[in-house]
């Protein structure tokens, strides 16, 4: 996490117990404890499609799913057996990101009963979210949560909060942001479902993940991964918001922050290659940094592949959506006006 973001990180301590139901609060316990792994690792897969950033843009969202085969033009799932990957970052930016939550949380199990599978990955933005920082949050996700009854819900949190300026915060609390805030907490509707999500996922030995694998994690399992960021955002959540650079979770060497893959210059195939090696991986898929062309690129001999291409409009000038095909060893970028093959026996030379 970036020191801008640890100095601006808000943390409600008059929220966490905060639950909004029918027009009242209760009290819920301060801590929940995810034991339920989830498996991490995945074998003998025909087909994956791999999606990167979507900020809110649910619409784009949903047309590159149907250009790729994965859900019809219901918005049911209609890939068969084959593998989603969604690389994170669903909110902040955009006004939507709640439609877009709703639409995973449904593939999921339609998925499943197909044969199929969707692995939700966590991003940085929905780690922000968790951790409280709210500064990327459009004035439509707090409007996705408003309720007939938000004046009545933020005026009893106002009155409820010690110690602060209550006219300025009746200025900074848009309707909705109690209820929202509510709904990331980790008892809380969505919050519950993300603290549940992976990290990394390895899938025909192609490993997933936001941001990217520094040389500091990629000795790590995916299992080992995974398990320190759930435990950062359950068991050990207030010593996360307390040193966030101190975490697996929010540190910019970290698998949800770092750049550094993205930045590596081509010329750097030995140090690509060490660390491929140590993270016993054939290929890295990583979302979180922008293709500065907004078309996916392939890079050192069809082992990293960047697949964010700007989905959110009001982010992204000019981007676009994309998915990534993979199909046996044929990997193919999936625009909704074209299909490119980045590598496999007949990509470019």
């Amino acid at each position: 996490m970036p020191k801008s973001v640890r100095r601006t990180l808000i943390v409600w301590t008059g929220l966490i117990g905060l639950a909004v139901a029918a027009g009242r609060t209760t009290t819920v316990p301060a801590v929940v404890v995810v034991r339920a792994a989830t498996p991490c690792e995945f074998t003998g897969v025909s087909r994956i499609v791999a999606v990167g950033d979507v900020h809110g843009a649910t619409d784009r969202f949903i047309g590159i799913l149907q250009a790729a085969g994965v859900i019809d033009d219901k918005q049911h799932w209609s890939g068969g057996r084959a593998h989603l990957v969604q690389l994170g970052d669903l909110l902040d930016r955009g006004p939507d990101s709640r439609r877009a939550l709703d639409l995973l949380r449904r593939l999921e199990g339609e998925a499943a009963k197909d044969g199929g599978a969707v692995h939700a990955l966590l991003g940085n933005h929905e780690i922000s979210r968790m951790l409280g920082d709210l500064r990327f949050v459009t004035p439509g996700e707090y409007e996705a949560f408003r309720m007939s009854d938000s004046e009545s819900v933020r005026d009893r949190f106002i009155e409820s909060a010690k110690n602060e300026d209550r006219d300025q915060l009746l200025k900074s609390t848009p309707l909705g942001q109690v209820e929202m805030r509510v709904a990331f907490g980790r008892r809380g509707q969505y919050g519950e479902w993300l603290r549940k999500l992976n990290t990394v996922v390895r899938i025909n030995g192609i490993v997933f993940v936001h941001g990217g694998i520094s040389p500091a994690v990629a000795e790590m399992s995916c299992e080992q991964i995974n398990d320190r960021v759930r435990k950062d955002l359950t068991d050990d959540l207030d010593k996360t918001r307390a040193a966030p650079l101190a975490s697996l979770t929010a540190r910019e060497d970290g698998p949800l922050w770092y750049r550094g893959l993205a930045q590596l210059p081509d010329s750097d195939t030995a140090a690509f290659t060490d660390l491929l090696t140590k993270m016993r991986a054939q290929a890295i898929v990583i979302a979180h940094t922008v293709t500065t062309d907004s078309r996916e690129h392939v890079r050192f001999n069809g082992r990293l592949f960047q697949i964010d291409t700007g989905m959110q409009p009001a982010y992204v000038q000019g981007g676009r959506a994309s998915a990534l095909e993979i199909a046996g060893d044929v990997f193919t970028a999936i625009y909704d006006d074209r299909k490119d093959t980045l590598a496999g026996p007949t990509s470019p030379q």
